[in-house]
């Protein structure tokens, strides 16, 4: 039994890793290569790096061993409903030398999955986006939020970064001294924290600096706003609790109100030790008091964990879990 391979993949934005697994538990092999999200990347480019993991991964193995795989990414119904991106992805898979089956799944079931191997729960990630999924037999089954940056991401590293140019702005327009967050986005934005003789004038130049590089970019700045907020400014502080707020709001969109299944914290935002993963700990537990609150972990060992889990030879998959995942 212990023969037995499978193979797991977590394809991000800006990496892809890759984790072969026995059905017991032992990792033997793992690989990584750059962004390989098919939205954000293209399907061929995202190909390459999938092939460039698997082969990393499989590089002291003989892939015949291999007999069940899952893809773990966002977008999954993207590439799935793309003809051309589903056999760029075939042949990748083919030409590691694998000739078993894959499935491809949303990146928040394997968040998940890699957070506790309860067949139902509830799964929140904060990091650049936000997104809320219910979780029914191990399965994504409603979602909340997940809108994008232009029309939702409530809460997320892009809703935090672009809070903070608001209240910069706001200052500036009303005369008001600048904060410890405030200066630390001027600086971050033009280089300096002087403000012009007049305001407007870098009030225009914070827009110019902004509006010319790509939305999405405004996420970069939320580390400020976590930095601010351990040094006590006001502002930072008061956009955590916002944030908080509206992480917890998407919960409570689909998560019933007397819910005591899991729910696991995905997402840089949250799995790191920040007052943003400590505001929304705490507006869960006094939402749902009796609710286990748990962290993401390693996606590709949990995408290897989905693929194990339906395979005879896995008589009980909450222990293999407990052996991938000791600490969840």
């Amino acid at each position: 039994m212990s023969d037995t391979v499978v193979v797991g993949l977590d394809i991000g934005g800006t990496s892809t890793r890759a984790t072969a697994l026995t059905v017991t538990g032992q990792r033997v092999g793992t690989g990584r290569a750059g962004g390989g999200n098919p939205t954000s990347h293209g399907a061929q480019r995202a190909a390459v790096e999938l092939l460039t993991a698997l082969r990393a991964a499989l590089a002291d193995l003989d892939p015949a061993r291999v007999v069940a795989g899952t893809i773990g990414l966002a977008g999954a119904g993207r590439l799935l409903a793309d003809p051309a991106g589903r056999a760029a992805f075939d042949q990748a898979w083919h030409d590691a030398g694998l000739r078993c089956p894959y499935e491809v799944h949303g990146d928040a079931l394997v968040a998940y999955a890699s957070g506790t191997a309860a067949p139902d729960g509830t799964v929140l990630i904060a990091g650049t986006g936000a997104i809320t999924a219910q979780v029914h037999e191990l399965r994504l089954d409603r979602i909340a939020d997940g809108h994008g940056w232009l029309l939702g991401d409530a809460g997320s590293g892009f809703w935090l970064g672009r809070e903070a140019v608001r209240r910069l702005l706001a200052d500036l327009d009303a005369g008001r001294r600048l904060g410890t967050l405030t200066t630390a986005v001027l600086t971050e934005l033009l280089g300096s924290a002087e403000v012009a003789a007049h305001p407007r004038t870098t009030v225009d130049a914070i827009i110019q600096a902004v509006t010319r590089r790509a939305p999405v970019e405004l996420a970069r700045l939320a580390p400020l706003v976590v930095d601010a907020t351990t040094h006590g400014d006001p502002v930072a502080t008061a956009l955590i609790g916002e944030a908080a707020a509206h992480l917890a709001e998407s919960v409570s969109r689909i998560r019933p109100a007397d819910a005591v299944t899991p729910v696991v914290l995905g997402g840089g935002l949250l799995t790191a030790n920040t007052p943003l993963a400590a505001a929304v700990r705490l507006e869960i537990a006094r939402q749902w008091p009796d609710t286990p609150l748990r962290t993401a972990g390693d996606g590709a060992a949990a995408a290897a964990w989905l693929a194990a889990r339906d395979l005879p030879e896995v008589t009980d998959p909450g222990a293999l879990h407990a052996r991938l995942f000791p600490t969840t």
